[in-house]
């Protein structure tokens, strides 16, 4: 990542807040957490943290994917939801725009993914050293040579999303690393829609959405 991150200055989203969970709506083209060198430290936690003191990270999105973030208001909830993250109990739903008109209605990519460290911070599919790696998909709208995707990852790998897109034929429109695009784009076409989870205290089972801006 160079020099010139410039990240956006929209005011901070707040979903949901209770005594346990915060969810927010992160913007594009903002870091989840600080990179290396001063240049990059400002970030969503950063400005969660300023509002909310307590805020504590659960989970990250990509510097270009906007959408729902959940963030832990006490360590007891960061356990649970981390545990929630680790055993896949969570259910995320993503927005995608990708070039080209998908073929079929719906269907799945399995292919294990591990970094590509030459060229880091890019992933890469690799059947002897990846990890494995689930991506399920269902078709939308297609319009202008570009399709609209509805994406449900079923595990939690770097860049999944972005790599199985890729590998499907239909990179996702404006990605920086893995489209050839994206200068001729805004941001990256890569929206966390919704997120399902269980409260930390009680167990109940919830749902937070915000809803893609393209």
């Amino acid at each position: 990542m160079s020099s010139d991150y410039t990240p956006p200055n929209d005011p901070l989203e707040v979903i949901h807040e209770d005594a346990e969970l915060l969810l927010v709506n992160k913007p594009h083209g903002l870091l989840s957490v600080p990179g290396k060198g001063e240049h990059l430290a400002d970030c969503l936690i950063s400005r969660v943290q300023a509002a909310f003191p307590t805020a504590l990270l659960v989970h990250r999105l990509d510097r270009d994917t906007s959408g729902v973030m959940v963030f832990a208001l006490t360590k007891a909830a960061q356990r649970h939801l981390g545990l929630q993250f680790e055993k896949r109990h969570t259910k995320k739903t993503y927005i995608a725009l990708v070039h080209g008109a998908v073929a079929e209605k719906s269907g799945s990519i399995d292919l294990p993914l591990i970094v590509d460290w030459p060229n880091r911070p890019l992933q890469h599919v690799n059947f002897e050293t990846g990890k494995p790696a689930l991506t399920e998909w269902r078709r939308g709208a297609v319009k202008d040579g570009v399709t609209r995707m509805r994406l449900f990852p079923k595990t939690g790998r770097s860049h999944q999303l972005r790599v199985h897109m890729k590998e499907l034929g239909h990179p996702i429109v404006g990605d920086p690393f893995y489209s050839d695009d994206w200068e001729n784009h805004p941001r990256m076409m890569l929206h966390a829609e919704s997120l399902k989870l269980r409260h930390p205290e009680g167990g109940r089972a919830l749902e937070f959405k915000a809803k893609a801006p393209f």
